[in-house]
């Protein structure tokens, strides 16, 4: 059985995605999960992660700023609290189109993500995470 958990918010390293984007992984393995993973990304005005999909599904909401979420080619303005949820394999990103940051909050349905860039076919693991598969 799995220890319950509380983490601090401030006690947990951001981590530089490129151009200004950090994440934070909050709950996943590490803390005993065993199906799913959440974490906080947050970018600067103008900034996305490229098209991509995941091996599992995505629930993304908005937690602050302005986004704009480009999902299998459709795209939508969303504010704090929009939420999207995303299967497996299907090609998405999402955009800051305001003036301060933007952050999200992402699940993902798995313990082991991957990201599969749409315009490459790369793919790696979330945050370098090990496969514990």
């Amino acid at each position: 059985m799995s220890e319950a958990h509380l983490l601090h918010f401030d006690d947990v390293p951001a981590m530089e995605r490129g151009g200004g984007i950090t994440g934070r992984p909050l709950i996943g393995a590490d803390q005993g999960s065993t199906i799913f993973c959440s974490g906080i990304t947050s970018f600067p005005p103008g900034a996305s992660i490229p098209m991509h999909t995941h091996n599992c599904d995505e629930q993304v909401t908005l937690l602050e700023g302005e986004g704009t979420a480009d999902i299998e080619g459709r795209t939508e303005d969303v504010a704090p609290y929009d939420t999207t949820f995303i299967p497996a394999g299907v090609p998405h990103r999402f955009i800051n189109r305001g003036d301060g940051r933007m952050s999200i909050m992402w699940i993902y349905g798995g313990t082991y993500v991957t990201r599969t860039y749409t315009d490459t076919g790369e793919t790696a693991p979330q945050f370098g995470q090990l496969r514990s598969e």
